[in-house]
């Protein structure tokens, strides 16, 4: 087991070294921000798809296959199938009124779209969303640690912040794009080994199909909590990450955006499967695990040979590493330019604001420890964020690109309406779905009808269209 550990360790200072080396071409906080807006194809592929293969999509999708069977394969293709419309429509357009505006984070652009409240208040939502996602890899990471040495959680947790909180804080966007290259490769090859060995070590196929634990357990449309009922959650999601806008604002040109954001929305829908064969064959070796989400490390440790457990452990390390970097991404520019230079200090210099960045890095960072610490597991700290996201970013961002029309009242009730909804489905029924419906798909539903009665009522007043703002979206597309 030390050997994992020292490996683990190694790997981790590696990474480090590499992001420091980075950090150096960091001169300003274009630089630090959109990576002087300079990303091709091949940055933007690696850097999405690293920041999308995380822990959702590895310890959390491996333990919803190892419980719930073949319907987990939702939670990794609803973010593939989302992607495909953040790669042809969405990115390329956002893009374009980014680089013409100047623009930094999303929140930026909401207020040029439909002013400074709807940017505060979608700003303050996604902190408090982004910190429970930064949570939910750090805890991916902890059971990493748990199973080759028996850590305990509050330390694998306190071990990952401070490792993905010091790389990031160094270099930004152009550091983690990078790291993000060296960390892809090593997931891709860590999988692409592991898999057919811990198949073979698990009794083949055979063993794999006989597997019956539940009565729809091979069922592709619903199976436990998993199922179809992903894509109103993570679609959405997947489509108006302000991580993943802000990636796509590094981007060079809409080209960039369409090969890199499309490769990284194929790759997640083929990849779809792995977690969930993995779980199955965890499933297979080690049936009576205490904790779904330990399946994927326990089967790596225990369940193949040492050097093929090693390689995919560091894959996974990867993938918990690179999706939180991408998350202090979101917090971190968000709080530095949402906040800071917008309400305190208007007129600060780059380096003022590198350093307020790298400050709000290590604040978020220690915010994603102490939730981590009392949250329930991977899949329940990160369907907060993207349910909160899907719900309170949709809408606003679509609309705010397809027409000049919409004004901040219609973004703000959507907002509001969805939040409320959401909220209730917490309160009143412990997250659980309600007739079929789950919080996500009643949030969406509801911010869109608040959307389009408060359009519809402004028109009938005769209030007047636009954001009210000098120029429209329109005008930058």
């Amino acid at each position: 087991m030390h050997s994992y550990l020292v490996l683990i360790l190694v790997y981790s200072a590696a990474q480090l070294g590499l992001g420091a080396w980075i950090s150096r071409r960091v001169r300003s906080s274009g630089d630090f921000f959109v990576a002087g807006r300079s990303l091709g194809p091949g940055l933007i592929f690696s850097t999405m798809l690293a920041a999308n293969i995380g822990a959702g999509s590895t310890v959390g999708a491996t333990g919803l296959g190892y419980q719930n069977g073949l319907a987990a394969i939702w939670w990794v293709l609803s973010a593939g199938l989302g992607s495909l419309v953040l790669a042809f429509w969405i990115g390329p357009a956002i893009r374009r009124v980014a680089a013409a505006r100047g623009l930094h984070t999303v929140g930026e652009y909401l207020e040029f779209r439909y002013g400074v409240t709807v940017r505060s208040v979608i700003a303050a939502l996604l902190w408090i969303g982004s910190v429970f996602i930064l949570a939910g890899q750090l805890i991916a990471v902890s059971w990493i640690l748990y199973a080759i040495a028996g850590v305990p959680k509050m330390w694998g947790c306190i071990l990952a912040g401070v490792l993905i909180t010091i790389y990031f804080a160094a270099g930004g966007l152009l550091a983690s794009a990078y790291v993000n290259v060296v960390q892809l490769t090593v997931k891709v090859v860590g999988f692409a080994i592991a898999i057919p060995v811990a198949l073979a070590a698990a009794g083949g196929w055979g063993a794999v199909s006989a597997l019956q634990p539940t009565a729809d357990y091979w069922n592709p449309w619903h199976s436990g909590s998993s199922g179809l009922v992903y894509l109103a959650m993570l679609g959405p999601a997947f489509i108006v990450a302000p991580g993943l806008l802000q990636k796509i604002y590094g981007a060079r040109d809409d080209r960039s955006v369409r090969i890199g954001v499309g490769l990284n929305a194929l790759a997640l829908c083929a990849y779809s499967f792995v977690p969930v064969l993995l779980g199955m064959i965890a499933r297979v070796r080690f049936p009576d695990l205490p904790q779904p989400e330990l399946a994927l490390p326990t089967l790596l440790v225990s369940g193949v040979p040492v050097a093929v457990g090693a390689l995919g452990l560091a894959a996974v390390f990867s993938a918990e590493l690179s999706a939180a970097d991408a998350v202090l991404f979101t917090l971190t520019t968000s709080l530095a330019q949402d906040f800071y230079k917008r309400f305190l200090n208007p007129s600060a210099s780059d380096q003022q604001m590198l350093r307020v960045t790298r400050i709000t890095a290590i604040l978020a960072g220690a915010m994603g420890i102490g939730i981590a610490l009392v949250a329930a597991g991977v899949v329940s700290a990160l369907s907060i964020f993207y349910t909160i996201m899907g719900v309170t970013l949709f809408v606003p961002i679509v609309t705010g690109l397809l027409s000049d029309r919409p004004t901040s009242a219609e973004a703000l009730a959507s907002i509001v309406s969805g939040t409320l909804v959401v909220g209730a489905f917490q309160l009143l029924h412990g997250g659980k779905p309600l007739a079929g419906v789950t919080p996500a798909m009643g949030g969406l539903a509801a911010a869109i009808l608040a959307f389009l009665i408060t359009y519809a009522i402004r028109r009938i007043l005769g209030s007047p269209s636009g954001s009210g703002k000098a120029g429209s979206p329109s005008s930058s597309r």
